[in-house]
């Protein structure tokens, strides 16, 4: 079973999963109705691309850079009051802004140091969250759990612009952050007083070892297990690659087909559309039997996607692809989440899911340094017929890569995988 789950948890794990994922759902459309209120009124108050930009930066080095150290920490303490103080941290800094903005009125600095703070809060609970779910699910729910909360996160994403928008246009600014942070009390309440989770083994730690230290442990486990190496290099390569048709599309769009409103709306509302339904597909599907087949066969549906972008003259068909592409990103993320959970020890959960959220929060913007004044020498047309190509290319080499795809095997068919050194102590419990 899974890292802290037991018999005495089977009874209840759907309630307490079903509460968490709800806390997380709530979490999430409050801080998603605060990113688009600042992300929009950083475009609407500066009209400049060099200050879109720096807000970017500001929203994401933060996560980056503190990723390796939250991992450290969801492998060292109790992984839910982390995430609790998390939303509680985001929660402050958002009702900080709003008293500040209603005193004093929007002040730009101001969005700045609140995308940053609330990316080290984002830094902190993305490793706890995907830490956290072995202990209150059943090994055998988790593809299915993953995928409803996927869901989650794809209906949000289809709701919190349309909400934002709409609080925005009949109130001040500054109630969305009030929401944000009704939201967040009410995620911290059902997560701390309601969420249900027993004792975990720890990570092995000298007595006086740096947090630096088991920063490099960390990596050390992924370098010494034949798996995870070769996993992290594909999850990277399809970051870059995929890339284009993340960020460029809408400029693409407005470029081939009309810079109408309604046509930048709905290519964002059928991708929203298509992820829920992957997501609401794999819930009840869970894949196939081995994660990596799953993982691959969403990797060729991603590259035949991009190419098609990159060709199609008819706006209808455009859409279609793009709710296609939503489809088939839960099969990616899904699987890949799961693999972790599944087969990481325990202890190195943490830490390892912190290399995710550093690929999965990094490795875009900077590809876009490249990718961006690309567009602008280079039809978007052409980089996402050559992206499309590639992402195909990678999908019919990587079956071929024995190691990658056997990491995909459920578990008793895959040699338990040993620590890239001996433990220097005691493994130790600590209370849920």
């Amino acid at each position: 079973m899974p890292s802290g789950y037991s018999a005495a948890m089977h009874a209840s794990w759907k309630r307490n999963t079903a509460l968490f994922l709800g806390s997380q759902a709530l979490s999430l459309l409050g801080s998603s109705l605060v990113q688009y209120a600042l992300l929009w009124q950083v475009t609407l108050q500066t009209h400049s691309g060099v200050m879109m930009t720096l807000y970017i930066v500001a929203g994401f080095l933060p996560t980056f850079l503190l990723s390796p150290f939250a991992g450290v920490w969801a492998d060292r303490y109790d992984r839910r009051k982390l995430i609790v103080f998390a939303d509680a941290l985001i929660a402050l800094v958002t009702l900080t802004l709003a008293v500040v903005f209603t005193l004093r009125g929007t002040e730009l600095w101001l969005f700045f140091l609140a995308a940053a703070v609330r990316s080290v809060g984002t830094a902190i609970q993305q490793p706890s969250v995907g830490a956290l779910l072995p202990q209150l699910v059943p090994e055998d729910q988790l593809m299915r759990v993953n995928g409803i909360q996927g869901t989650l996160n794809s209906v949000n994403m289809l709701g919190a612009p349309a909400l934002a928008g709409f609080l925005m246009s009949v109130a001040p600014l500054q109630v969305l952050f009030y929401v944000d942070v009704v939201t967040a009390a009410l995620a911290i309440v059902l997560v701390a007083f309601f969420v249900r989770v027993e004792a975990r083994p720890r990570a092995p730690v000298q007595e006086g070892a740096s947090q630096l230290r088991e920063i490099r442990d960390g990596f050390g486990y992924i370098r010494g297990h034949a798996h995870l190496v070769p996993f992290f290099s594909y999850l990277g390569v399809i970051v870059v690659l995929i890339t284009p048709a993340a960020f460029l599309t809408p400029l693409q769009t407005a470029r081939s087909f009309g810079g109408e409103v309604w046509r930048l709306t709905a290519i964002e509302m059928v991708f929203s559309v298509g992820m829920m339904a992957g997501g609401a597909a794999l819930a009840v599907w869970k894949g196939f039997g081995n994660r990596m087949r799953t993982m691959v066969a969403s990797n060729l549906i991603m590259g035949a996607c991009t190419l098609a972008l990159g060709v199609v003259p008819h706006f209808g068909v455009y859409l279609a692809f793009m709710a296609l592409f939503g489809v088939a990103l839960p099969l990616y993320n899904t699987p890949a989440a799961v693999m972790l959970q599944e087969k990481v020890e325990p202890a190195y959960l943490g830490r390892v899911f912190s290399v995710m959220t550093m690929l999965s929060t990094a490795l875009m913007p900077l590809s876009m340094l490249l990718f961006g004044p690309l567009a602008e020498a280079v039809s978007i047309d052409r980089l996402l017929q050559v992206t499309g190509v590639l992402v195909l290319l990678l999908g019919l080499l990587a079956p071929l890569h024995r190691r990658l795809m056997s990491f995909g095997e459920p578990r008793h068919a895959l040699p338990e995988a040993q620590p890239a050194r001996a433990p220097r102590g005691p493994v130790e419990e600590e209370g849920g």
